[in-house]
């Protein structure tokens, strides 16, 4: 495997604007227009529901998904992915880089053990 360059260095203060939790997800399904793209909505503890759509369709099945804890970026401002609200990202450990033309393996990151949905990560 080759090293993943590192991205810049960030301060403290910019990293601790990051709010990540714990997420349960609640239904996977492909994504309508976009061949990359699982749509997920998930419980994040808030009492609303909220949908990400995040490009893992190549490494998992979306049946397996349903009822797994993730964690995501819960602060990131919502964006439109191919027609969809996406309301966060999901955190997932890979290889190589995305642009990369090497096969990867992509990971997603959760709990070691059933967390409380909404449990803040630190």
């Amino acid at each position: 495997m080759d090293t993943v360059p590192l991205k810049p260095e960030i301060s403290f203060d910019e990293f601790a604007k990051v709010d990540l939790r714990v997420a349960t997800i609640t239904e996977a399904e492909p994504h309508p227009d976009a061949d990359k793209l699982l749509r997920l909505q998930l419980d994040d503890g808030s009492g609303e529901p909220r949908q990400i759509c995040a490009g893992v369709r190549a490494y998992y099945d979306p049946a397996e998904l349903v009822g797994k804890q993730i964690i995501i970026v819960a602060n990131l401002a919502p964006r439109k992915l191919r027609g969809e609200e996406s309301r966060g990202m999901l955190l997932a450990a890979s290889d190589a880089p995305k642009d990369a033309d090497a096969e990867r393996s992509v990971v997603l990151l959760t709990p070691m053990a059933p967390t409380a949905t909404g449990s803040i990560v630190s």
